[in-house]
Order: structure tokens, then C-alpha cells, then sequence
């Protein structure tokens, strides 16, 4: 095999409680990962005589700056070898915006790469791999609905199906994961999402009751904007809506396709706006 073509899926977090500051520095988190698998970049991986990455974002970095490109050195240093590849990454995920988008490219680069050079590592291997790469990385080795705990790296895959439509906004407002984590207040408990989950669907009721993202407080805060999009969903007849990660993204859960495509078009055209197809 001299070539390896990837979706990279994005995420949303239904839910997410930071519990309390670890003595490595990290923080251990609760949270529901859901993968959105329409949503994707893609990555193109081509045995070559040199390294080689191309991105159609110009604002992408090129170096180890890049978690694509650090990923193949970590692999690199794992196994003392030079892994000479040609790296293509299509961006179609927003960067810096709760949605998982670099992390998924970093465990899609892991998986292409482990199976390009027959590297022979396992799923576990590179679930340990994707640690070191960021708390977000574990669960898309897999990519399937799960409760993540500790730093995330810890994953309780569960049976769940979102079959109403998921519409994404992102209003281009950049935050970087370390100042959100800097301005968060832990609190230890947090709320059991499970509990929510009867025939493999979520009770949308309950999670508005219920349910909080810990990040929002501070990012509502700092860009009300950002909280605007949240009480616009619901305006809009949202049946659930939550910032995803550490922001700046907002998703609501909506019923029908018509109240989703109604809800996009009230937002400005530079914002970021995308709706899911439900696979039934």
C-alpha cells in the first residue's frame, strides 16, 4: 500500500464538567463525546522519498506547531526511524473552536500512518499514543459515542444515536483550549449522562435541566456573542443546545430540517454554519 485516504471526523461534548487539577498539571474532566461524521477533514498520506505537508488553510502552521506533523514525529521517535510521507490535510472543520478538529487529524494520522508503514501497533498502543498528543485524541481512534474521563483518555463507549438534526454554529472567534482552562473554576461533582440516555436516545428536557458545559461561564463571559448563538437556538425551537469543548462553537438539537435551515439563516454569513444529516 503506497496510499492512504481519511475522513477525520469532528465532536461535539454533550456535557462537560472539569472536576479538579491534576499533579501533572492536566485537569481530570467528564464529559459525553458524540462524533459528527459528516462533519470531516481529509487527509491524504503518499509514501514518498521526503516529508512533504500541504494544507488548503493557509493559517494552518506547517511545523511541529501542527499536531499532524507532530503526531509523525512522536511516531518517528517511537519507533527510530524516518517515516517519509506526502501529508495532504483538507480543512473543512473550523480551528480553535470546540470541535475536535486537530485532534481528529492527529488520530487519523496515527491510524494512516501505523497501517501506511505496518508499524504493527494496536488499538490500545495508540490510544496511549494519542495521549501524548491531547486529551481529545483517544477518542478518535475510534470515533464512536462515548463517556470520557480522567483526561479524557479513559472512554466508556455507550449506545447512542442522535436522530434529530444537529446544527453547528461557529462565529469565528478563536479561543485556545490553555486560556480556557487557565480562567475555569473546578468544581468536583458532576452529573451522570447516562442517566439521560433511555433506547439508546437522549432526554433533551432532562440535559437542559441538568446538564452544563464549565467552560461557558467563562467564555459567556468574555465574548457575549457567544452566549447570544446559545439563546437564538433556543429561540429558534432548539431542543437542546450547549457550547461544544472549550468553545467558541455552539450546537442546538433540533427536531425537524425545516426549524434547523431556519435557524442557520438567522445567523451572519461570515459565521460558520452547518447542519447534520440524521442516518437512520
Amino acid at each position: 500500500m503506497k496510499y492512504i485516504e481519511i475522513k477525520a471526523p469532528a465532536k461535539i461534548n454533550i456535557g462537560l464538567n472539569i472536576l479538579n487539577k491534576r499533579n501533572d498539571g492536566y485537569h481530570n474532566l467528564y464529559t459525553l463525546f458524540y462524533p459528527l461524521n459528516d462533519l470531516y477533514d481529509k487527509l491524504q498520506f503518499t509514501l514518498s522519498d521526503q516529508f512533504d505537508f500541504t494544507c488548503n488553510d493557509s493559517s494552518i502552521p506547517s511545523d511541529e506547531n501542527n499536531l499532524v506533523v507532530k503526531t509523525k514525529i512522536l511516531l518517528e521517535k517511537h519507533f527510530g526511524k524516518k517515516l517519509n510521507v506526502k501529508i495532504k490535510l483538507d480543512k473543512s472543520i473550523p480551528s480553535q473552536a470546540g470541535l475536535g478538529g486537530g485532534s481528529s487529524d492527529a488520530a487519523a494520522t496515527l491510524i494512516s500512518l501505523n497501517e501506511l508503514f505496518k508499524l504493527g501497533l494496536s488499538c490500545d498502543q495508540l490510544i496511549d499514543l494519542a495521549l501524548l498528543l491531547g486529551s481529545d485524541v483517544p477518542f478518535f481512534v475510534k470515533a464512536l459515542p462515548a463517556i470520557g474521563m480522567s483526561r479524557g483518555e479513559i472512554l466508556e463507549f455507550i449506545d447512542l444515536e442522535i436522530r434529530e438534526f444537529i446544527v453547528v454554529i461557529n462565529p469565528r472567534i478563536n479561543i485556545s483550549t490553555k486560556e480556557a482552562f487557565e480562567n475555569i473554576k473546578p468544581l468536583d461533582r458532576h452529573t451522570d449522562i447516562k442517566s439521560f440516555i433511555s433506547n439508546n436516545k437522549l432526554d433533551y428536557h432532562s440535559l437542559i435541566n441538568n446538564l452544563k458545559n464549565d467552560f461557558e461561564e467563562y467564555v459567556f463571559y468574555k465574548y457575549p456573542e457567544i452566549k447570544e448563538i446559545k439563546s437564538k437556538l433556543y429561540e429558534m425551537g432548539a431542543l437542546f443546545s450547549m457550547m461544544s469543548g472549550s468553545g467558541s462553537t455552539i450546537y442546538g438539537i433540533f427536531r425537524s430540517e425545516k426549524e434547523a435551515k431556519e435557524a442557520t439563516e438567522i445567523f451572519p454569513k461570515n459565521y460558520f454554519c452547518w447542519i447534520s444529516t440524521p442516518h437512520y
